[in-house]
């Protein structure tokens, strides 16, 4: 599989016509299975359903390497350029979604926790299914040793153990792929998505790329220290919601205020600035909930906008969505401001 899409790659580079959008779009997966948790479940059926409309819809499903390393040096991709990762390491990736992801010849990447691996836990891979399948060219990537919450702190512990902690797990579940697989990447998926200023900073030290939850697309000017997926579990598994995302586009936003996701507040307040593109800013939104969240514009001309929601969001995540359909096609750009309360449980 890998040789062959290395050929694709060769190719589209040499043609010099499929390839000239700066963008793509990562989704993520965990069971592919009927009888898993369903939040966090597609069934067999439906994963098949999405890679058969990828395949007639005229995407190009390609490595997640090869989509980080062109963004990340502005290299061009395919337009409707689509990565497919999971996450943890459970059985059903091995004994279902790999032969039918085969089958379809689309590279993929995988993000393991060590911990469950080492230990055999029930329902999860083996290293031999692992080796077998980076032998077959799956990017076998860090999801840390234990899966625990990275913003949780032990009784007593320092932020200076805390964070020293985090990095040697970070650390020893690399080490741990590289030893089985050969594979080292240094690509970090947040186990639930969850980060804060002083997590990115150490990563960004450690030399990895940070990989996220909250949902948007991915280009030349994303934040390589919290790149978005599109979870499509669940309810975000149906095709005609996912659709959408498959084709959706990076806006070239930043973040302004607040620096960290982490929150006490169950209406937080955020300030975004949108660089002009392929939509009209009148079009622009943003929701939570499916709910408008009120948009004050600080600055038009130059995109400035402070987002004041004027209703609470329980639970422990939640995001803000801003969409913005584009000018010349039937198409949508697409970011969200993730938000983490600690104090909440699951």
């Amino acid at each position: 599989m890998r040789i062959a899409w290395i050929l694709v790659v060769a190719g589209l580079v040499s043609a010099g016509t499929a390839w000239g959008a700066e963008h793509g779009v990562i989704l993520q997966y965990h069971h592919i299975s009927e009888d898993t948790p369903a939040s966090t479940s597609t069934t067999p059926a439906d994963f098949r359903r999405h890679l058969e409309y990828l395949r007639d819809n005229d995407f190009t499903v390609i490595g997640l390497d090869t989509m980080i390393t062109s963004l990340r040096n502005h290299q061009q991709l395919p337009d409707k350029a689509v990565a497919i990762t999971f996450d943890d390491g459970y059985l059903s990736i091995y004994d279902t979604a790999f032969p039918i992801l085969q089958s379809f010849d689309f590279p993929f990447a995988l993000f393991v926790s060590t911990q469950p691996i080492d230990g055999e836990q029930n329902g999860f891979m083996t290293w031999d299914h692992i080796r077998e399948m980076s032998d077959a060219g799956v990017v076998i990537a860090n999801h840390m040793v234990t899966h625990e919450y990275m913003l949780a702190r032990t009784a007593g512990e320092s932020e200076a153990q805390w964070l020293a902690r985090q990095r040697a797990e970070l650390l020893e579940a690399e080490q741990r792929i590289r030893t089985e697989t050969g594979q080292s990447h240094r690509y970090l998926a947040y186990p639930y998505g969850e980060f804060d200023t002083a997590i990115k900073g150490m990563v960004q030290e450690e030399d990895f790329v940070g990989i996220a939850q909250n949902s948007g697309a991915v280009g030349f000017h994303s934040d390589y220290l919290a790149l978005p997926r599109y979870p499509l579990g669940g309810s975000y598994a149906d095709l005609e919601s996912a659709r959408t995302k498959f084709d959706s586009l990076a806006f070239h936003v930043s973040l302004l205020q607040p620096e960290s996701p982490v929150t006490t507040s169950n209406s937080p307040s955020v300030r975004l600035q949108f660089e002009p593109g392929n939509y009209n800013q009148s079009q622009l939104g943003c929701y939570a909930n499916s709910q408008n969240i009120p948009m004050n514009w600080l600055n038009r001309e130059t995109g400035l906008v402070e987002l004041n929601p004027d209703q609470t969001y329980n639970g422990r995540r939640w995001r803000y969505i801003c969409t913005a359909r584009a000018r010349d096609a039937n198409r949508y750009y697409w970011y969200s401001v993730q938000w983490i309360n600690p104090g909440t449980g699951e």
